[in-house]
């Protein structure tokens, strides 16, 4: 029918559109992974901000391949989401690592704000003497969580998948993956609160770095004094307002995903999609580039592969 084609057509470009994307972020976030992995073979040890960044690329590069899947299975055959464990399943991992990738991240933000900003508070003090003892625990931590999160999605999944088979027809299927119902409902009110808990985590270690670094430039003028912290509070500004933005910028775009989801307004919602998981493989850029180690090893490899390429 004409309708069936259209979503397929629509299906197609959408994966067309995220595919060259969603593999962009898995090799960004491989390189990240792999050159970790290399200096940690070589030295034996992981500094804490790498432990960070390994399992942020491991999770980033598990939840775009996931998604990717998801998108080709439902353009190219969404029938086989009727066999009742493969939604569920789909979805749990997904949204586990999407957590994950909150935490992930939300850590590396309170690693960086506790590591390089300075005061004289107790407390403070003694969470930068102890920060690379607490790190692995809240990595640790960070899964737990996820496996929660992953729990609430399955059992919003597993009852809308339990509604949803009296629907036969590809194109009513096809939008009654993408599209939510009130038993998201429970679901959603825990992802935003994950979101809203990030976000004011980000917020609040980006203030605490912004006032440390105001309190250096005071220092640096009343004692004519070059500061090279000035440096290591930049560069950790960067990482965090770009998580700042990241969960941001997602964050509304989720609020957009449930309106138009309610209204079955279908072709509003993979442009948000393509655009929140465009965030991915971007923030992990940024992280590159603002670690010296990752950053050198960048353009060591760039201008090598631009040889292949004019060779082939």
């Amino acid at each position: 029918s004409p309708e069936q084609s259209n979503v397929t057509s629509y299906g197609a470009t959408a994966v067309a559109i995220f595919a060259p994307q969603a593999f962009a972020g898995m090799w960004i976030n491989t390189f990240i992974v792999s050159v970790i992995c290399n200096s940690w073979v070589k030295k034996k040890a992981l500094k804490s901000n790498e432990k960070i960044l390994l399992s942020l690329g491991c999770s980033r590069f598990w939840y775009l391949g996931i998604a990717w899947l998801y998108f080709l299975l439902v353009t190219i055959h969404p029938y086989c989401f009727y066999v009742s464990p493969l939604l569920e399943l789909l979805s749990v991992i997904d949204s586990a690592f999407q957590c994950l990738n909150i935490c992930f991240s939300v850590c590396l933000c309170i690693f960086y704000c506790i590591k390089i900003a300075s005061f004289r508070n107790r407390f403070f003090i003694y969470l930068k003497v102890k920060i690379d003892r607490i790190v692995p625990w809240l990595l640790s931590g960070s899964l737990p969580l996820a496996l929660v999160f992953g729990i609430a999605v399955y059992n919003t999944t597993d009852k809308t998948q339990c509604e949803n088979l009296n629907s036969t027809s590809h194109e009513n299927y096809f939008i009654q993956i993408i599209t939510m119902d009130e038993h998201f409902f429970p679901a959603f009110f825990i992802i935003v609160f994950v979101y809203v808990t990030a976000l004011m985590a980000v917020m609040f270690s980006a203030l605490l770095l912004l006032l440390s670094l105001w309190r250096h430039k005071q220092n640096m003028q009343t004692n004519s004094m070059k500061d090279l912290s000035i440096k290591a509070h930049i560069k950790a500004m960067k990482s965090i307002l770009s998580f700042l933005v990241m969960y941001s910028i997602n964050f509304i775009i989720m609020i957009l995903a449930l309106i138009y989801s309610m209204k079955k307004h279908i072709h509003m919602i993979f442009p948000i999609s393509v655009v929140m998981y465009a965030f991915q493989g971007v923030d992990s850029l940024i992280l590159i580039f603002i670690n010296p180690k990752l950053e050198k090893t960048m353009l060591r490899i760039l201008p090598c592969v631009k040889c292949r390429i004019c060779l082939r």
